[in-house]
């Protein structure tokens, strides 16, 4: 590269005294933003609420000499008692400390208390990831309803949606926190 001097200030010269004028570049083109769609729930905070519901069930008058609990099966969380109103109030509980640890009551699926020799019984899992039909329904929904040239991709349980524009992803998310949907969406990866 030939030594440059400088003459005005934002302009520069060769030895030789001729204005230098860099190449010019072809512009590239700009690579397309993106965020990730998922439903995930971290297992420490489900851990945390579960500890915390069951410290409240032992301490509780309501709650003494009715067989209550709450703990891990397996997968699933399982909850007895030895009346159905009690453990129904047991999953009020845990549905309250879910919500006070920022988790989605959307990714709770109870099911209905079931009769197991004397005590009542309720097994709960918590669900995540986004099933095919509902990504296609997110996506339907994006194509429909919001910006154009915004994309959304089906990758395994999650979602990607891209677009030149990030005004545009972000109008997306708007678009999506207003729905009501029956599970859990968070919006991560954003580049």
């Amino acid at each position: 590269m030939a030594r440059l001097m400088r003459m005005r200030p934002g302009t520069y010269a060769g030895l030789d005294g001729r204005p230098y004028a860099p190449r010019y570049k072809e512009p590239q083109d700009m690579a397309d933003s993106s965020f990730d769609i998922v439903s995930k729930v971290e297992r420490q905070e489900v851990d945390n609420a579960l500890n915390q519901a069951a410290k409240e069930i032992s301490q509780r008058y309501d709650f003494k000499n009715v067989g209550a609990s709450i703990s891990w099966s397996g997968e699933k969380i399982l909850m007895e008692a030895n009346s159905e109103e009690r453990v129904k109030a047991i999953l009020d509980v845990f549905e309250t400390k879910l919500v006070k640890r920022g988790i989605s009551l959307k990714t709770l699926d109870a099911g209905e208390p079931q009769l197991s020799g004397k005590e009542y019984k309720i097994f709960a899992s918590i669900e995540e990831g986004i099933s095919q039909d509902n990504a296609k329904k997110v996506a339907k929904i994006i194509r429909d309803e919001g910006p154009k040239g915004v994309k959304a991709q089906v990758q395994g349980d999650e979602l990607r949606v891209s677009s030149k524009s990030r005004d545009d992803l972000q109008a997306v998310q708007a678009l999506l926190k207003g729905k009501d949907f029956d599970f859990a969406l968070q919006f991560v990866n954003y580049r």
